[in-house]
Order: structure tokens, then sequence, then C-alpha cells
């Protein structure tokens, strides 16, 4: 069962903390030698440089590359200070190459060498290159891949460990897994750490020192308290819409702030591009348009949401959202705020619009899935209250409630199937007729 507050049960991990990491790994196998340059992004301390330089590195060994044609170099250690020159790394790499043999070519933290663009784009055209690089968030973000290498990057996301991994080095219950999941998160960091002090200590140094210098740094914020406000609001506002001209409205009649809409549609952009959060933008389900203000935001990691806030909010229903929210980005389905309008009539007789929500409106090629997020159905008025917008679309894609009642897979009369939340973070198929 969850807990409704953030004091919770710390259980050891097993002693050699190795997460497998599949759904990554894979994409890398699957990328192998597609002449184009493979592209490691993801917020700072996610398991970019491990996945890699470790679970990469030993899939090559063992399905037969050889040691010599593996060329790894780490650029964030300063014993490889030198190689931060352009043409000193491609010498060290062109030397290792030595026969027609295909060579795997590692780079971490390719931020560090100046002009690293020429660099990787130098090996497009040799045939047995096959490049695979990782980049800091505060120098290299998806736009960044977008621009500098313009359809010759292939770019594979990272995310924080999601609950299946989570729970494969977990050695208790996966209810006590999960009331330590929603508190501090998934950052392998973190995770590793058994004290629930040290690990409350270690988020906040990470967003403080890690994130918000990164962000200071590349977009040269100098005064930054609005920034720092406005993280607070959108952690304190997760499962609700943010609206940034309220939210101007707001700095300037309780903070006596200047900034300004664009200012503060420009800092939210930002924390996207850092993998701090992501949008999901409503979209008008009979309309089939999509509605750009006001949009929701979730926390890549929900232990940093906490952290920002002290950990004093937790909302067990928000939480649980952000939480399903992410699993399915995980599954690499596209997630936006259903809308279903509704026309109806008050007690008086006059007619009126209404907006329905389903919280989760998600689609992958040709399939699209409707969920609804909902911790708990006591009673047949809540049941309802859930099931209401659902039952308000009349197409006929696959209709889900997630709900944390202990319950069996059921179909209702609806054709609307409920599961345990367990159920679908642990079963990756959970999505299924």
């Amino acid at each position: 069962m969850f807990v409704e507050n953030n004091r919770v049960n710390t259980h050891f991990f097993s002693t050699i903390m190795e997460v497998k990491r599949d759904i990554y790994l894979k994409k890398l196998i699957a990328s192998k030698q597609n002449g184009m340059i493979k592209i490691v992004t993801g917020m700072r301390r996610c398991g970019k440089s491990y996945l890699l330089f470790n679970l990469f590195c030993n899939y090559l060994k063992e399905t037969g590359v050889d040691d010599s044609h593996i060329i790894q170099v780490d650029l964030e250690d300063r014993r490889n200070k030198s190689l931060r020159d352009p043409d000193a790394l491609l010498e060290y790499i062109d030397g290792r190459m030595t026969d027609d043999e295909m060579y795997y070519i590692l780079l971490d933290e390719v931020q560090h060498v100046k002009e690293f663009e020429d660099v990787l784009n130098s090996y497009l055209k040799i045939k047995n290159a096959d490049v695979y690089v990782t980049g800091s968030n505060s120098k290299f973000l998806s736009k960044d891949v977008i621009t500098e290498f313009r359809g010759r990057g292939d770019e594979i996301k990272v995310a924080p460990l999601c609950f299946c991994e989570f729970m494969s080095v977990y050695k208790g219950s996966r209810e006590q897994g999960l009331e330590e999941y929603m508190t501090y998160g998934g950052l392998p960091g973190v995770v590793a750490i058994a004290d629930e002090t040290k690990k409350m200590e270690y988020l906040n140094s990470l967003f403080e020192k890690v994130y918000l210098t990164d962000i200071k740094d590349r977009y040269k914020i100098k005064n930054d308290s609005d920034l720092a406000e406005l993280i607070d609001v959108v952690a304190s506002s997760v499962g609700g819409l943010i609206n940034p001209t309220k939210i101007e409205n707001t700095f300037a009649s309780v903070k006596h702030s200047k900034i300004s809409y664009n200012t503060i549609k420009s800092y939210l952009d930002i924390l996207q591009d850092v993998f701090l959060i992501e949008k999901s933008i409503r979209y008008d389900i009979k309309g089939r348009k999509y509605i750009d203000t006001p949009a929701k935001y979730y926390f890549s990691d929900i232990g940093l949401r906490n952290a920002r806030i002290n950990f004093r909010q937790y909302e067990v229903t928000h939480l649980m959202e952000n939480l399903i929210y992410n699993e399915l980005r995980v599954r690499g389905l596209a997630v936006d705020v259903g809308v279903v309008v509704i026309n109806t009539k008050d007690e008086n007789g006059v007619s009126q619009r209404k907006q329905l929500e389903v919280d989760f409106v998600c689609n992958q090629g040709s399939k699209r899935y409707y969920i609804q997020s909902a911790l708990r159905l006591p009673t047949e008025e809540k049941r309802e209250q859930e099931l209401r917008s659902l039952k308000k679309i009349d197409d006929s894609f696959l209709k889900f409630v997630i709900t944390e009642d202990p319950i069996k897979r059921y179909h209702d009369d609806n054709g609307i199937v409920f599961m345990n939340i367990y159920e679908f973070l642990i079963d990756r198929d959970s999505l299924r007729v």
C-alpha cells in the first residue's frame, strides 16, 4: 500500500547492484553499424556512461568483438585531458585502427572536446568506424543533436530507472519498493544509498550543484531567484494544469516580480531541454486538435521533484499520475492529456459546455490507448466519476483504469480494462487486449 507521508523503511539492495537497462541496451544494439553517430542523452546521473562503457561494451565482448577493436575514451577523466584537443583525439583514434575490421568508438562526455562535431563527423564516411558518444546536459542536448548533426545523429534518450529496473535490485516487497521509489525516485546513485537522510542530501545536492549549475552555465542566467521559484511552482503542481500567464500574474502580485510571460515560457523550455521535466499538451479527443495552453508538466524523476519541495508535499494521487506518465514514456509512447468536450444543461435548463479530462492519451504508431489514473475506487460514485470521460469517447481504442486497489485485471461492461498499478508497472506488455 502507498503511504501518505515520506517516512518509509529503506531496505537493502543487492550487494552488487547492476541494473541491466535492457530497454536502452537493445536500442544501442539495434543501431549498430547504421552509418550514424549514436548519441546517448538524458539527465545527469541517470546512467548514460554505465550503459555505454559497461553494459554495451560487455555486450560487444560477449559477441566476439576483440578488446583492441573497442576504443574507449572517458573525456571527463583528467588523465585524458590531452585528448580534449580535437586533433589529438583524432590522432589517438586513428592510431588504434590498424586493420579493416569494424571498430567501435565509445566517447564519454564528448562536449569536453573543442569542435567535437567535426571530430564525430570525420568518422561518418569511414566504413569500419561505428561511433557512440554521451554528453552532459549543459552543452549537449536534444536540440544540439538536431542542429549539429542534421540527420546524421541517432539519439537514444536514457531515463532514470523505471520501477521494474528498480525492483531488479531491491530486496523488499513490491509494496515497500513502490513506497521507496515514490519517495526517492530512480536515479542510480540514489538507489545505491541505504540511508534515507543521505538519499535526501544527495538529491538536494544534485539539484543545486549539478542541474541548476548546468542551466546557469549554459543559458547565462545571473538572477536565478525567479527560476528557482518557477521550479517550485512546477514541483508543487504535478498533475495540475500550468498556465504561464497566470504564473506571470502571480509573480507580479505576490513577489512583485517583473518576470514576463516569455521568460516564464523560456524557463519551462529550458527545464525540458535538460530533461528535468516533460510537457504534456492537452488534446481535444472529439475535436481532434491540440490545446497548447494550459499544459501539464511531469518530473522525469519523482525523487528530484520531492527533494525540490523538501519532501513536504506527498500527494500520492499526483505522484502516481507522474509515475504512470514516466512509465508510458519509457515504453516509447507519445503521451498527451485528453479533453472530452460535452454539452449539458444546468439545473435551470441552460445549455453549457464542459470539459472532462482523460489523464493520458497515448499514441504509438497506429495504436492508441486512453488511460485514467485512479488511486482508489472505494465507492460506486468515485468509480463513475473516473469513468465518465472514458465513456464519452466513442472510438474503438483500448481504455484503461489503473488503480492502487488490490484487484485482478478485468473488463467491465463498457470494455474498459481495470488493472492494479503493480501489474501495469511490472508487466511490460500490460497494455494488451
